[in-house]
């Protein structure tokens, strides 16, 4: 099969990926093998590549957000041709005091896919077989693949900050993962503000919505009772803890943070206001999101692009050079 594979981890503008032809992955006891129809590319992908997640494989297959069809290892409850979705969990142990808990996304012992697996940037996929999810006929494969990390995330961040129906709420950064969290917000009957930088996604979140829109670290013109920040930055943080009132939450949608800078305790954070992580998502957060996704029509914004033009998938994103998000086409 045909594959982008990592090597080395540098700078996205070097080029880092390599277009080329390797053995198609062996079937393994309780995956399926899946042939890829769409991938969609991460921020995290860009953090993995260029080396701000520590490497875990000295040759690396990206990509976790996987639509595809089984192909080989299909079940009774998974049959042979059935269309599903993988994403950045690929697996937990099971054993763990998490997952005991019902914590799988904070498991001591997690597969990622893309990361400590090979993902979707080739032509075929492993999966295990417990964590792919069959996909409505509702949500095609260049719309659905954006749906199962940037989507299941942002549901996910919406629900660490504990939004209600109706309450106001904030979205700092509005890419991938945020242009979809609010169109469930908005579902949810929640007034949204957003603050991001870029005229061109700006322009996005008006035309989708958004009560107020401003600058990366503007303050919305009303106090939040949540927010949450999908920038790597830790200005952002403070900015959105600085528009939360009393008691109001501030969710982290960042598996990287460049810092968190100095800030005023007494104003910023006393009062009950908190600061949560949100740290990766469950099998559950996936199977309620698809559903509600599928529910609401949900169609994110995507740009294609050809296998072998991978690099420039993930140096779009880097630049914030596309509005919405990038999907791999095999």
């Amino acid at each position: 099969m045909i594959a982008a594979i990592l090597t080395a981890a540098e700078d996205v503008s070097k080029r880092p990926l390599r277009i080329d032809e390797v053995p198609r992955p062996a079937l393994e006891p309780g995956h399926v093998l899946l042939k890829v129809r769409a991938c969609g590319v991460c921020r995290t992908d860009l953090h993995i590549v260029e080396g701000e997640l520590p490497p875990r494989r000295e040759h690396l297959i990206p990509g976790h957000q996987i639509v595809g069809d089984v192909v080989e290892g299909g079940t009774a409850d998974l049959a042979s041709g059935t269309r599903v979705g993988v994403s950045w969990i690929g697996g937990t142990d099971g054993s763990c005091w998490y997952c005991r808990r019902g914590m799988e996304n904070l498991c001591d012992a997690p597969v990622f896919t893309g990361y400590t697996v090979n993902g979707g940037y080739a032509e075929y996929a492993l999966a295990r077989a417990d964590f792919v999810f069959p996909l409505p006929a509702a949500l095609d494969d260049l719309h659905a693949a954006p749906l199962l990390c940037a989507g299941i995330i942002g549901f996910r961040s919406l629900r660490v900050a504990g939004v209600e129906p109706g309450e106001r709420v904030g979205l700092f950064g509005f890419g991938a993962s945020a242009h979809l969290a609010i169109e469930v917000l908005h579902a949810w009957s929640c007034d949204v503000y957003v603050s991001t930088r870029g005229a061109s996604h700006r322009e996005l979140a008006k035309s989708l919505g958004a009560a107020w829109v401003g600058g990366e670290t503007d303050k919305p013109p009303v106090e939040l009772d949540r927010a949450v920040t999908f920038a790597p930055s830790g200005d952002v943080v403070v900015a959105a803890l600085a528009s939360l009132r009393k008691g109001g939450v501030v969710a982290i949608n960042a598996i990287h943070l460049d810092r968190i800078p100095q800030f005023d305790y007494d104003h910023l954070l006393w009062g009950e206001r908190q600061i949560r992580s949100v740290a990766n998502m469950t099998r559950a957060d996936a199977r309620d999101f698809l559903k509600i996704a599928a529910e609401i029509k949900l169609h994110p914004k995507v740009t294609k692009f050809p296998l072998h033009r991978a690099n420039e998938a993930l140096l779009a994103i880097k630049n914030d050079s596309i509005d919405g998000a990038a999907v791999i086409i095999p």
